[in-house]
């Protein structure tokens, strides 16, 4: 089993030092699943809820939270992220919203929570200017895809291959 980087000597909580790892491209994608009802589901397809386009908004939040990760989640690095992007892709039958996000940087560390942190905000977002007309929306399957770049290599979930 791999060593707990984030306690030192003591056994107390650290920022792990990444000064001397090297610099590569890294990206990382991570997914969220919004489960609606047929009702809401159709008011968010069409535009038609009252805060306004959700998945535009979502998608907003999702990217900001990305860019705030680090203020988030304890000893998370503050990352230059050069690229993050929400997409999502609509199941009309089960009434489900797929999100993923995709973050992107050149530096010492990963991107991970950074992509797993936009899911989540994107999907917290949908159901925030949902709650009004549907209370029982159910944020599902958050969860890394995938990610590339240092020491660590390439990972792909395989429960998603």
């Amino acid at each position: 089993m791999a060593e707990f980087t984030h306690f030192n000597e003591d056994g107390r909580a650290r920022m792990v030092d990444v000064s001397a790892k090297d610099q590569t491209l890294r990206i990382a994608t991570a997914k969220a699943e919004v489960h609606l009802n047929a009702e809401t589901y159709d008011m968010v397809k069409g535009g038609k809820m009252k805060k306004g386009d959700v998945l535009a908004v979502a998608q907003v939040a999702g990217i900001m939270a990305a860019k705030k990760n680090w203020e988030l989640i304890p000893m998370c690095h503050p990352i230059a992220l050069t690229g993050v992007d929400i997409a999502y892709e609509l199941d009309d039958e089960a009434h489900i919203i797929h999100i993923r996000a995709t973050a992107r940087c050149k530096g010492e560390t990963g991107v991970e929570m950074e992509a797993l942190t936009a899911a989540s905000v994107a999907g917290l977002t949908i159901y925030d200017m949902c709650k009004a007309v549907q209370r029982d929306i159910l944020i599902t399957n958050i969860c890394l895809l995938s990610k590339s770049g240092g020491k660590s290599g390439d990972f792909v979930n395989s429960h998603f291959e």
